[in-house]
């Protein structure tokens, strides 16, 4: 009989080591192999300056109310509220010691495309590397090199406060296993290249979605509202539902674009709170970009 439960207890071992050894394999951080970003050449700035305004990197990393020269000073330090903890957004300035001026490429494309940090830990996905890997490694090459040229900050961003279990970042891989991924937050029929481009910019840098999105108890996006608005991530009111179900569904094309541009709605009200940031963001994308914005806005699913 002992025999019988000796065996039954190295089973049980065997089994609970093998399914650990699954668990590790399938949600170990997964950086691009070194292959992915090979022959990239020279940045165009222009072109990473541009998704620059898009990704609203200013947004987040510059103190709270830059604007100007010293929206580009991304400093960090603003804090993150959220049902899991605080994070506290780091600096990502030129500043090769407390920044990432001496991050290679392929440690500034694995955090922003991966969700994998410079010494390959996994990166919370308050960080929305959810979005952004929709950029190609050619915008990769493009962002990180106009972000070279900004201004150097020594300001040291305070470590995030969170409790257990969260403050394990191996469980950020299960969060991965079940929501990350590059493929369209919504299947849309129309070949329109205006639309495509809308769809771009709006699922990839623009991660509008990560805050017009309501998310399920474990921080993943229901995926059937997409950009139908919810509680604030952040604890304070609401994000509206921009979907042609919601309150912005009367504005038309025109009306958006002219919204992305001066932050006025059509009945003269103006952008408040966060999206005042985010829209004077917009304001320095081409004509053509807002235009693709406004149109897949019009073409995403209707979400009373």
């Amino acid at each position: 009989m002992a025999s019988n439960w000796s065996k039954l207890f190295g089973a049980s071992l065997v089994v609970i080591a093998a399914g650990a050894a699954i668990a590790w394999f399938a949600t170990k951080p997964a950086p691009h192999p070194a292959s992915h970003r090979a022959g990239l050449g020279a940045p165009d700035l222009a072109k990473g300056e541009q998704l620059f305004w898009a990704g609203g990197c200013a947004s987040c990393h510059a103190a709270t109310g830059a604007s100007g020269d010293a929206a580009k000073l991304l400093s960090g330090g603003r804090a993150l509220q959220s049902p899991f903890g605080t994070f506290h957004i780091p600096n990502i300035s030129s500043d090769p010691k407390v920044g990432i001026g001496s991050w290679t490429l392929a440690q500034f494309g694995n955090a922003m495309t991966r969700g994998v940090g410079p010494d390959g830990e996994h990166l919370y996905p308050s960080f929305p590397y959810g979005s952004y890997t929709r950029l190609s490694a050619a915008d990769i090459n493009n962002l990180f090199g106009y972000l070279r040229t900004l201004p150097a900050s020594d300001n040291v961003a305070p470590p995030h406060e969170l409790g257990f279990p969260f403050n394990i970042r191996m469980a950020v891989g299960g969060w991965k296993l079940l929501y990350f991924n590059d493929q369209p937050r919504v299947q849309l029929t129309s070949a329109d290249d205006r639309i495509r481009r809308g769809q771009f910019l709006v699922e990839g840098p623009g991660h509008c979605g990560e805050c017009h999105t309501p998310r399920d108890a474990l921080g993943g996006f229901v995926k059937d509202r997409w950009l139908a608005g919810g509680p604030n991530p952040e604890g304070k009111g609401s994000i509206p539902n921009i979907t042609p179900g919601g309150e912005s569904g009367a504005w038309s094309e025109s009306d958006l674009v002219n919204y992305f541009q001066t932050g006025f709605t059509p009945e003269y009200d103006s952008a408040g709170g966060q999206m005042a940031e985010v829209q004077q963001n917009l304001a320095h994308l081409p004509q053509a970009d807002l235009e693709a914005i406004a149109a897949y806005l019009k073409a995403v699913p209707a979400v009373k």
